[in-house]
């Protein structure tokens, strides 16, 4: 049937499934908003605040569904305001399409109003980018931008399209949904290999990260760790993959994880590395990581074997039915020297644990923000972050119990991601969405207020209120001399006033009985909520490896260097 380039976007959007868009309207894209308007009973359109919150709530949509993220903006500043997001879901390997209108094609590069060329803007930061110049491709092309964005190592892809190829006319033919394209197997000889390595092991530690967690492999990677008697620690961006419930798992390692699992991982003399890139912040120094172990790392992506740390062996290929063949054909075994090795570990921890606890007098530590929290949240419930304090202590104290409910920026970092990927992550998974976020970083993108309140998402935002820019201040005390330079925030706004003057509900919460009583009655309340929880401005994430250190040079508490 012959429709307009903008009722094919829509169009092929809906023939691949997609049922959810977030964007922001502008002249280069009225048609595309035409369209959406045509087609509302079979597609529905998230108005967000600003073009970055859109950006950020197909990604949190798109991790917390596991489906393609998708979000729309106008040309020039429309476009650009996207690209945050757009990194954001880069470093992450986070399925996304955005797309984005443009001047005609007969006012490229006349430096028109509001002209900019996004492909060249945003082609490092996306697996690919397209510039459409005829409706005859469109359809094709959108098609092609979801099989790339969800095949392989997932990650965002971006369609402009002129304005002029929004109002041509075309042919449309509905085809099916495009499938994730293939991935080369594993040989048997590195199968072979990858058993052997595990059965001469007498310390293996499984290490799971984003890959792993993205393909739903956290019950896969318990029962084998049952199997050959393993631990398994994660990265950051490995979290909610396995219930911390699991007496297998150790948590997150690294930087500010915990103590068992990084030094667990210190200990062990294997390392089956799945699906993780050895960031800095998981590795520290890396020419002292793990140098008394093997590692074995299984990656789809060439570009990760030996990036960042040299391999002993690495099996470039599909991470799934890799680890199943391995996992399949390796023999049970126990190792009880490494599991009371590692439980001591586990009792170290627990006893470092409750010393810090006892020592925090404060009304209101972070521990028991989130004691609460474990307690009343209802099954199910995805907890999303910003960037800060309050993000690695949510990554420490949150308990998760299933895939998909973690939703934070790993890669880069973003503070101002939180609010737009809590609404995107509640539109899409339809459960409860809890948002720990700092003021620093709430401060950024508070704007979507007015989309969670217009749209009435019941997201319960958790402002974890220390006055100050809590990370950085934590390195200046620690590593800076106590120069708080530009880190306290000294802000005079009423965070209860501002929730409600956006029609939201407000709250504050000094002690953890007020702490409790807001939060229950955030879970009851029909649309979305503000609690301002004030922390005492010098709280510290712990335990933390100092920069350019490693495992070795652990800081446990405050004392040891403040």
């Amino acid at each position: 049937m012959k429709m307009t380039g903008a009722e094919i976007i829509v169009n092929t959007l809906i023939e691949q499934g997609v049922t959810d868009v977030f964007g922001y309207p502008g002249g280069q894209v009225l048609n595309i908003y035409d369209a959406l308007y045509k087609y509302q009973d079979k597609i529905n359109h998230v108005l967000t605040a600003h073009e970055q919150g859109a950006s950020h709530a197909a990604d949190g949509y798109s991790r917390a569904t596991g489906k393609v993220g998708v979000c729309i903006a106008t040309s020039g500043p429309g476009a650009t305001n996207l690209v945050t997001g757009i990194a954001t879901a880069m470093l992450d390997s986070v399925p996304m399409v955005a797309i984005t209108g443009n001047v005609p094609c007969s006012l490229i590069g006349k430096d028109s109003f509001q002209e900019v060329d996004i492909t060249g803007i945003t082609m490092p930061i996306t697996k690919h980018n397209y510039f459409v110049s005829s409706v005859d491709d469109l359809a094709d092309t959108i098609r092609e931008a979801f099989s790339i964005a969800k095949s392989g190592r997932p990650g965002p892809v971006l369609i402009d399209v002129p304005k002029d190829v929004q109002i041509a006319t075309a042919e449309y033919v509905p085809q099916a949904v495009v499938e994730k394209a293939p991935l080369p197997k594993a040989s048997d000889e590195e199968i072979a290999e990858a058993i052997r390595m595990i059965s001469e092991a007498k310390r293996p530690y499984l290490y799971i990260g984003g890959g792993a967690a993205g393909l739903g492999m956290g019950a896969d990677v318990v029962a084998f760790a049952e199997k050959i008697d393993a631990y398994i620690g994660c990265t950051f961006m490995g979290l909610s993959a396995i219930s911390d419930k699991c007496p297998r798992f150790l948590g997150m390692q690294g930087m500010h994880g915990h103590y068992a699992s990084s030094m667990a991982q210190k200990e062990a003399d294997l390392i089956v590395a799945l699906g993780v890139r050895f960031s800095d912040r998981a590795t520290g120094n890396v020419q002292k990581y793990a140098r008394g172990a093997k590692i074995l790392q299984i990656d789809p992506d060439y570009a990760e074997i030996n990036k960042n740390v040299q391999v002993d062996f690495g099996i470039c290929a599909d991470l799934g039915d890799t680890f199943a063949r391995i996992a399949s054909a390796c023999e049970a075994t126990t190792r009880p020297a490494w599991c009371e090795q590692v439980e001591a570990l586990k009792e170290k921890e627990k006893q470092i644990d409750a010393e810090a606890e006892r020592r925090n007098k404060a009304p209101l530590p972070p521990h028991a923000v989130f004691d609460i929290i474990n307690e009343k949240k209802p099954a199910g419930t995805v907890i999303a972050t910003d960037v800060g304090q309050h993000q690695m202590w949510t990554a420490q104290y949150a308990s998760f119990d299933r895939p998909r409910r973690f939703v934070s920026s790993g890669g880069l970092g973003t503070m101002g991601f939180g609010l737009g990927a809590a609404i995107g992550a509640q539109v899409g998974s339809n459960s409860p969405t809890v948002l720990i976020t700092g003021d620093g970083s709430f401060g950024m993108n508070l704007h979507e207020l007015a989309t969670a309140v217009s749209y009435n998402i019941p997201v319960v935002v958790v402002l974890m209120n220390n006055g100050v820019l809590g990370m950085v201040r934590q390195w200046q005390t620690l590593f800076f001399g106590r120069r708080y330079s530009n880190t306290v925030l000294a802000r005079k706004t009423d965070f209860v006033k501002l929730a409600e003057a956006f029609g939201a509900i407000g709250l504050r919460a000094t002690t953890r009985e007020e702490f409790a009583s807001a939060f229950d009655t955030a879970l009851v309340a029909n649309g979305p909520v503000v609690i301002d929880t004030l922390i005492d401005q010098d709280e510290f994430v712990l335990p933390m490896l100092p920069p350019g250190g490693s495992i070795d040079d652990i800081i446990t508490a405050k004392e040891e260097q403040a």
